[in-house]
């Protein structure tokens, strides 16, 4: 009817409202593969650096940066809990929470081990270095949901903070790191103004992440614990960035590929994130 009549208003209108009719497609696939009983949480990120010392700390660095423009493109919100930066440069490790709609389904493939290959910054030879940071995403539970924790399975260290999160971190022993014995898992917090506080955001991510691997055994599915554990070392990534000497960001999993790196760590993450989360629908 559009080519019989000639409109050529009515035709322009006819085509941003298929794209529009596309789009709207798009999304709701995408949201049926986030049918997890934790996918609408918001969700805990840590990025740790494997060895390589100020190399894998920049690597880090980069990361963090990425999820957070990721994060910022989604219109969700990012609260550093707590930072650990290198001595040079680039952060040892930082954990984030990234508040939003189905944040964890989004990020929870994120978990694993991200591998770097470029010539190095910070090597006055300008030799091409491979650095490794591994990332680990679980969601935060309800405070309605029990978890049974004992005192006596608990370790509770203070330590003095240090970078983001005010002048304060550096007067008094406020940060707040606490181990839970019998499984090894280790959480802590300084972005808040008093110990007791700290210690208070430090227990709720300890509940979340033991209520994620009770979770997580109850359904025989481990892959994102044990993709949050893997070594930092060669076969065990799950993306590599490479910028040298070509350029290719490529997910192993989904065998998925973009030339265009810079948009990638710039927080251009969708393309890997949705195609991770058919791969990983179509698989269940």
């Amino acid at each position: 009817m559009v080519y019989e009549e000639k409109d050529e208003q009515y035709f322009k209108e006819l085509i941003k409202e298929s794209q529009q009719l596309s789009k709207d497609v798009h999304s709701l696939e995408i949201k049926s593969f986030l049918s997890g009983e934790r996918d609408s949480s918001n969700a805990y990120m840590t990025i740790h650096s494997g060895a390589g010392g100020t190399e894998a700390q920049d690597w880090s660095f980069m990361l963090y940066r990425m999820y957070l423009k990721w994060v910022e493109k989604k219109i969700f919100k990012s609260e550093v809990i707590s930072l650990l930066e290198g001595e040079e440069a680039g952060i040892k490790s930082v954990t984030i929470k990234v508040s939003g709609l189905y944040a964890y389904g989004y990020l929870k493939g994120e978990s694993g081990v991200h591998r770097l290959v470029r010539i190095s910054p910070f090597d006055s030879n300008a030799r091409r270095h491979t650095s490794f940071s591994s990332v680990f995403v679980w969601p935060e539970i309800d405070e309605d949901i029990q978890v049974p924790i004992k005192n006596e399975d608990l370790r509770v260290d203070t330590y003095r903070a240090s970078g983001a999160g005010g002048q304060h971190v550096n007067k008094t022993d406020s940060a707040v790191r606490i181990t839970h014995l019998p499984t090894g898992q280790v959480v802590q917090c300084q972005n808040q103004r008093s110990q007791h506080a700290n210690r208070q955001q430090a227990m709720k991510m300890l509940y979340s992440v033991l209520y994620q691997m009770e979770l997580d055994k109850k359904q025989e599915e481990q892959k994102i614990m044990q993709a949050g554990k893997k070594a930092n070392e060669w076969g065990s990534q799950i993306r590599s960035y490479v910028l040298h000497p070509y350029k290719m960001v490529k997910d192993h999993r989904t065998n998925l590929e973009n030339s265009q790196p810079e948009n990638v760590l710039d927080g251009e993450l969708d393309h890997f994130i949705e195609m991770n989360l058919k791969t990983r629908g179509l698989n269940e």
